[in-house]
């Protein structure tokens, strides 16, 4: 009689976090003000990368776990920050002794905010950098950056939006 009690209030455990998630329509990812103005290492090509990349992560998450729905809120990420594994191209032309076998930490800050369709808005801040520098010589220029893309996505469908860090 136990063990099918523990199985069924297992079973509503991990049922739980999937219901977390508020509905969503759309997401919009923008670049941050700081962020655009590094232009001495970011091109447009990197921010359309940067976009792309949390859009693409974020969309695909919610998707898994049921949450995009076209009767939902509007999800608006800002990239605040995002630091780069490696050299970015703009790096590289201006300084043509670097080498793109050059590797550091990187990682991203996001913020904004969840409109539901009440009115109701919820506002989302995540950061995500890197500590550990042995692991930055396997990725690619972005690797750290999309971590954080990834770890967002996963906290926002498992926590309902309250993604502070």
């Amino acid at each position: 009689m136990k063990i099918p009690m523990a199985l069924s209030a297992l079973a509503m455990g991990f049922a739980l976090p999937a219901l977390a998630a508020p509905q969503v329509s759309s997401v919009r990812v923008s670049i941050g003000p700081d962020l655009a103005k590094q232009t001495q290492t970011l091109d447009a090509r990197e921010f359309d990368y940067l976009t792309r990349e949390l859009k693409r992560s974020v969309e695909k998450r919610l998707d898994r776990s049921g949450a995009l729905d076209p009767a939902g809120g509007e999800l608006e990420l800002i990239i605040e920050d995002a630091r780069p594994n490696r050299p970015t191209f703009r790096e590289m032309a201006a300084k043509p002794g670097l080498s793109y076998q050059s590797f550091g930490v990187g990682g991203a800050r996001i913020s904004g905010e969840y409109r539901a369709p009440t009115g109701a808005r919820t506002p989302v801040d995540y950061s995500w950098y890197e500590t550990d520098i042995r692991w930055a010589q396997y990725g690619s220029t972005w690797s750290d950056a999309d971590e954080a893309f990834d770890r967002l996505a996963e906290r926002l469908v498992k926590d309902g939006f309250k993604a502070n860090d």
